[in-house]
């Protein structure tokens, strides 16, 4: 991947310092809105730049790059979260693989789902709308203890919760809960794309039987590109929903009328992939894995750590109070008599990158942030 620790001593340095090259948006920006569109990791950008200019000269004279790539990201992927590459389907979205599970699943009234209200949208709206099939929804606070959880799950069917809260920050317990969802014969569905790629995530260890990321956030990696993992006993109980050439085993044969599906998660894969963001995904992920997960969610935590203190001495409030366990990238702010809004904009005029959310200041900075990248946005602060 042509990482260049350049002059700097690899083991007295930051990962901050070591991949600093890795991101061009540094010599612009300081880049404090992971949370909603990061910036491309180079290596992402110039996966997608050599196949932008390899289909430009030569078209698709080089499939068998494109359909090793699709393998690639499935086996990073899998890599990633401690799946095997069976288990992960390519999805446009986050939104696309929770549905996946949510309208695929057979139904019947009467079933019973927990819920969290604090979730993003593409995690409340798909379970929200099953209601109106007479599915019972739970819903409870992410905030809830634990024996409120587990209480909840009894003769629950599905249980779905954010890794991480798009707006609080807050990270879930997932083998706590996932261990309340094995005992209770629950699955277990998780929306992981404020965590994926910043925290280490093991779906083996928390139980968590579907979990769905887009590319776009803390994987460093292009919109409208994203995993779908499936484990291969839930895959026999949901059923596609979306249904083309590519849902099928022998769909490489263009005569054959055989529906028999895939026997992987690529029997959700319905048509035509994403080849670029495809080639963008791999990199990224490959890249993350390459620099160290566990390193990278210490830079974050400390990075999150630093904002949140530093916020709370210029007398601004917390929507939420961090810990080591529940801490995360996303730290959320605001100061009585400010609007969230000008606080932004503010902090845009001077190249500090954020974004309003309910009323508050959101940021949220990622590995190769740095402590004066931090300290340059709180010196910033009205």
């Amino acid at each position: 991947m042509g990482i260049n620790a350049g002059k700097i001593s690899v083991k007295n340095s930051s990962v901050a310092e070591r991949y600093a090259e890795q991101f061009p948006v540094r010599e612009r920006l300081v880049y404090l809105n992971h949370a909603a569109v990061a910036p491309l990791c180079r290596p992402a950008a110039e996966a997608m730049k050599a196949l932008a200019d390899d289909c430009l000269q030569f078209g698709s004279l080089h499939y068998d790059r494109w359909m090793a790539t699709y393998e690639g990201v499935r086996v990073a992927a899998a890599h990633l979260i401690g799946a095997d590459r069976s288990e992960i389907a390519l999805v446009k979205n986050t939104s696309e693989g929770i549905a996946t599970i949510a309208m695929g699943l057979d139904w019947r009234p009467g079933d019973r789902i927990v819920g969290f209200r604090e979730e993003f949208p593409a995690n409340f709206f798909p379970w929200k709308r099953l209601e109106q099939r007479g599915i019972q929804v739970t819903w409870l606070s992410i905030k809830d203890p634990l024996d409120r959880i587990d209480e909840a799950c009894r003769g629950a069917r599905l249980l779905s919760v954010s890794f991480v809260q798009f707006l609080t920050g807050y990270r879930a317990p997932l083998e706590a809960i996932g261990e309340i969802c094995r005992r209770r014969g629950c699955i277990y569905v998780v929306d992981a794309i404020q965590g994926l790629g910043a925290f280490p995530l093991d779906v083996q260890a928390a139980g968590i039987n579907a979990l769905a990321a887009d590319g776009h956030k803390w994987l460093l990696g292009p919109e409208g590109c994203g995993i779908l993992y499936i484990d291969r006993a839930l895959q026999e109980r949901v059923d596609p929903v979306e249904f083309g050439w590519t849902n099928v085993a022998h769909y490489a044969d263009y005569a054959s009328r055989d529906m028999a599906l895939r026997p992987d998660a690529g029997r959700y894969e319905c048509g035509t992939l994403n080849t670029i963001g495809c080639f963008g995904l791999r990199a990224a992920i490959e890249f993350l894995l390459e620099v160290g997960i566990a390193e990278i969610a210490e830079a974050v935590q400390a990075n999150g750590d630093r904002l949140a203190r530093g916020a709370q001495s210029l007398g601004y409030e917390l929507m939420e109070e961090r810990t080591p366990e529940t801490g995360a990238g996303i730290v959320s702010f605001r100061k009585p008599g400010v609007e969230a809004g000008e606080i932004v904009r503010k902090l845009r005029g001077e190249d500090v990158i954020t974004a309003p959310r309910a009323g508050w200041v959101r940021a949220s900075p990622h590995f190769y942030i740095t402590p004066d990248d931090i300290d340059r946005a709180l010196e910033l602060l009205p």
